[in-house]
């Protein structure tokens, strides 16, 4: 279940900004965009959503089996059964992960083009390997600078937590009760906004994700001319050094609607 939520969060997000990068130029966004993006994931994507948890929650499900296999044969003391063991446990870890990026921009694919998961699944294998550089580039950015803003909220969190359980903000001295521990309240405000900064900022990743593979397909639909004008912004455009004619006709629009 835990999968299948992750997953169905995924899918509804990336509907919602896919369906803003398409429709940017031509027409506003509807009323209600993430309630149309959660009836949409319901009533057409729901078996996506299913088969791409499934993936996951198998291979997880053979690594836990390994585990508990591993610690039934700690008594055994064989040293060739824990290299095994341990090897098959890395190789599952990375099969997982890789599996868990092709859900990613599976859905995203399925959220563009409205195709099931097998063929979104395919189709952004190949859009991302003909862009491999670029996709290389942009997730070290992005993760940097995701890290980056991680660290400074919950830097700031620990500072002023520790500032006013300690009694150096004048202000707000007498409000607070004395504490004789009073890093133990500064701790869990740590931890808990390192929590709620990674669930809004992985918003703003698959916000990136999905802009990026809407951009790569941007550009293989469309070529900048007054036919077929690109639906990037301009300052996107500008970074890129794409020119387009001015005005327009039909525009080759993906087909999902919601």
């Amino acid at each position: 279940s835990l999968f299948f939520c992750s997953s169905f969060s995924e899918l509804v997000l990336a509907v919602v900004f896919s369906h803003w990068y398409w429709k940017r130029g031509s027409k506003r966004l509807p009323s209600w965009p993430v309630t149309r993006a959660v009836f949409y994931t319901v009533v057409f994507h729901l078996g996506t959503v299913a088969f791409g948890s499934l993936v996951i929650a198998i291979i997880r499900m053979i690594r836990l089996a390994l585990e508990y296999v591993e610690k039934k044969c700690k008594k055994f003391n064989n040293e060739i059964g824990r290299c095994i063991l341990c090897c098959c446990k890395s190789c599952l870890w990375c099969l997982e992960k890789f599996m868990q990026f092709i859900n990613r921009n599976a859905f995203i694919m399925c959220a563009v083009n409205g195709t099931n998961f097998c063929k979104s699944a395919k189709d952004a294998f190949k859009l991302l390997m003909r862009n491999l550089l670029r996709v290389v580039v942009l997730n070290s950015v992005c993760d940097f600078l995701l890290l980056i803003g991680k660290v400074v909220i919950v830097v700031a969190c620990g500072s002023v937590s520790y500032l006013a359980f300690g009694g150096y903000i004048p202000r707000i001295r007498e409000e607070i009760p004395a504490l004789n521990y009073f890093f133990i309240p500064c701790i869990f405000i740590v931890i808990g906004s390192y929590l709620i900064a990674s669930a809004f900022f992985s918003v703003y990743s698959m916000a990136v994700d999905t802009l990026f593979l809407c951009f790569l397909e941007d550009l293989e639909r469309n070529d900048g001319s007054a036919a077929k004008p690109y639906f990037m912004s301009r300052k996107l455009k500008k970074v890129l050094g794409k020119m387009e004619e001015p005005e327009v006709q039909p525009r080759n629009i993906p087909t999902t609607e919601f």
